[in-house]
Parts: C-alpha cells; structure tokens; sequence
C-alpha cells in the first residue's frame, strides 16, 4: 500500500493539502478563482501615490487590507499571513506547523519615505551622507526600523504566528521566487527531512520607487487608459508588464501521512525543474536554452512524457521578449503539438506579481485540475504570428489532469512545476 505514496523513482510522492490566494481581486482562493475565471481584471489606476509625470501609473495593487502600503514588508508579511491563515485552515492541521517554512519574499530595502525621515532626523536639507544617515539611523526614534528593514523579518514573523519548525528560510529568485519555495519544500519532503512544508510567495512592493526602477528598464506597459486593457500576454501589440501585489501559500506534505491522518488531497507537485541563465540581467539567452532546459528538467523529475501535459500555465508577463522566449522553450519541448496545447496567463488580470507569482500560479494550476476550467487570458486581440499557440482567450472546459506552470525570473532564474491531479 505503501508504494501507491511512492513516485517512479522512489521518492516520497508530495501532496497538497491547502491553499490560501490574496491578489488584486480578492481575498481567499473562491473569490480569486471566480473573478478570475470570469475574465475580470483587477488591475486599475493608482492611488496610495501621486503618478503625475510617472510613464506607468497603473498596477493591481492590493488596497483592501490594513497594512502600510508604502512599506513592502509590512504589506507582504500581511498578504503572506492571509495566504498562510487559509491554506493551513484547508489543511486543518490542528495546533503548531509541523513543519518548515520556505517563503519568498521581495528584496528588502528602505524606501523614498523612509529615507527622508532619516534625513529630516538628520536636520539636512541638502547632500546627504552616508554618516548623516547613520546618526539619525542611531536615534531611539528609529529603533523598529533596524528589525523591519531586514530581509529575514518576514519569514520570522510567519513562523512565529505559525510555530512552523526549524529556521525559515527566505529566498528571493527573482519572478520565479514562489515557484523555488514550493521546490524547495517539495524537495525537502522527498528528503525524509519533514513530512510537511508550508510554502509562500509574497510580494506588497509597488511603490514609487520600484516602479520607476522597471519604468527604467522599459518593462512596464505604458498603456493606462484603460488600465485593465494594458496586459496583453503573448499579443502582437503587447508594450511590457503591470505591476500586481499578491501571495499564496500552499501547504504541502508526504502523500503517505496526509492520506493516514485523513487529510483532503488537493493534488500532487510531481516535478520541478530549475536552471540559472547568466547571459544577461534582464534578457533571457536568444538560444532559449535556459527555458527549455527548466521546462524539460520538470517534465524529467515528474516521469512524464511531453505528449502528457493538458494546459500551460504561463509565465506570460506581456514583454515582447520573454513571451516570445516562452513561446520558444514550449514549442522546443512539447513540439508541434504544442501549438494545440491550451496556455493562459494570469497576468493579462492580477498583473505581475513578482515574487508571490510562482506560487499564485501553482495554486490557479491547481484550481484548473479541480475544475476542469482553464481560465482566460485578456486582451489578446492581435495575435502575434510569430507565437504559434492556443492562446485562451475566455474560460475553456475540458478534462485537465496535468498543468506545465513556468516562472522565469530577471537575470535567468527559471523554474517550471509540474502539477497533477495524481499520481504520474
């Protein structure tokens, strides 16, 4: 009986027991899945800061929950518990987190209204030094400040409202960073080292300034009006990404133990896939190489062939570069059949939501295998020739037992997940 719990190559098959979903269009998994598979956007104009003279002035930022929106760790560590409190709930673990957390989490940085406090304590109104900094910094004024600007204080924070065992572990892998926390739980359960992980992505960062940093790099679309009009995944016309908030969190654990405490399996995380591409900070390698290794590495570690996947779930971020890379990798693994093969991106309605998208998206992959619903991508109008797929454009039903879900991060940190409805 026991080897029902096994995968092919012999390793501790890993369940999922619970998800919990924050993104711009709601809160809880229900609310997100039906306002997502309705085609609703939750991408609009921006209002926590003055956009005038700002190139991109939208974004789907989350403004429902009571947290400080202009302090990125604040507002993850509150997406984050909201994600965690639901999925743990599904999970109905009684009591303390039997196991590790691993929790992605934005680079943590002081901000421009910070700094100018600093300054102001500071008393200088011109060049401001590195000692004037540290003199203010000094002040019993700004004694939270020294916790909260760190990067593992998230991941603290969650244990500790969690009991979750061990160190938690913070990691940021650029937009690929929730798919790498589910990795590294999956790879943990298939180690023998727990028997649960509770695994996070979360992302509160759209602020002036990182906002303007990929208005630099000319990521973001610059297509505001109107805002739910402006992600267009893998369209002729797309001009860049929207900048989302979100998290979700997924509670995984050893196949074997969930089912011998009567746990509801949501699913399987049957293989992960990953791969560094040093070509370049922005730019993925032309030769799609790093892609389609990550893509092929996922199917490998799953045991399954090509021809076995249903859907994609998409990276899709509405760059002209990366959807064409995309596009590439899948085409190079999956083949022509590749070309009939549903694919859809969230992004084109929650926006990008950086380090919390890998895990969103597993949890909507997950959605997609319990409904049998492939939810739609928006605004692709003008279909590009140049990217030969089936593109979903409204909410398709079909038999879905497999979901392909790519990530693929700034400076070539990709990593793809293979999700199922059972056993490979």
């Amino acid at each position: 009986m026991m080897r029902a719990y096994r995968d092919a190559k012999g390793r501790p098959l890993v369940a999922v027991t619970g998800m919990g979903v924050v993104t711009s269009l709601g809160q809880g998994v229900a609310e997100n899945w039906s306002a997502l598979t309705a085609g609703r956007s939750g991408i609009h104009a921006i209002t926590r800061f003055p956009t005038e003279g700002l190139r991109t002035r939208i974004a789907g930022t989350v403004d429902f929950l009571k947290a400080e929106p202009m302090v990125a760790p604040l507002l993850s560590e509150r997406l984050a518990a909201a994600a965690a409190e639901e999925a743990v709930a599904e999970a109905r673990i009684p009591g303390d987190f039997p196991g590790a957390l691993f929790i992605a989490v934005p680079p943590v940085e002081m901000e421009w209204p910070q700094r100018q406090a600093l300054a102001e304590a500071a008393g200088v109104s011109g060049d401001i030094t590195y000692a004037d900094l540290l003199r203010a910094a000094s002040t019993r004024r700004f004694d939270d400040w020294h916790d909260l600007f760190i990067f593992g204080t998230v991941a603290d924070r969650i244990a500790d409202r969690f009991g979750t065992k061990g160190s938690p572990i913070s990691l940021s892998t650029a937009c690929s960073s929730g798919a790498t926390a589910i990795q590294l739980g999956v790879e943990a359960i298939r180690r023998g080292e727990m028997t649960a992980a509770l695994c996070i992505g979360t992302d509160g960062s759209v602020n002036p300034e990182s906002l303007i940093r990929f208005s630099l790099l000319s990521a973001l679309s610059t297509q505001n009006d109107p805002p739910e009009a402006a992600s267009k995944p893998f369209a002729r016309n797309r001009d860049g990404f929207v900048m989302g908030e979100g998290a979700a969190a997924l509670v995984l654990e050893d196949a074997a133990a969930a089912s011998a405490r009567g746990a509801r399996i949501l699913g399987y995380v049957l293989g992960c896939g990953e791969k560094g591409d040093g070509f370049h900070r922005t730019r993925s390698s032309p030769d799609g190489a790093p892609i389609i290794a990550a893509i092929q590495d996922a199917l490998d570690d799953a045991g399954l062939a090509p021809d076995e996947i249903d859907t994609v779930n998409a990276h899709g971020t509405g760059t002209p570069e990366n959807d064409k890379m995309e596009a590439l990798g899948c085409l190079a693994v999956l083949g022509e059949r590749m070309r009939s093969v549903p694919i859809s991106s969230n992004k084109s309605m929650i926006g990008h939501t950086l380090t919390a998208a890998g895990a969103i998206e597993a949890a909507f992959s997950l959605l997609t295998i319990a409904t049998g619903r492939v939810p739609p991508t928006l605004n692709y109008a003008v279909p590009d020739p140049a990217i030969p797929l089936d593109v979903v454009t409204a909410a398709r039903d079909l038999p879905v037992r497999t979901v392909l879900s790519n990530s693929f991060g700034f400076g070539g940190q990709n990593t793809c997940l293979v999700l199922a409805a059972e056993p490979a």
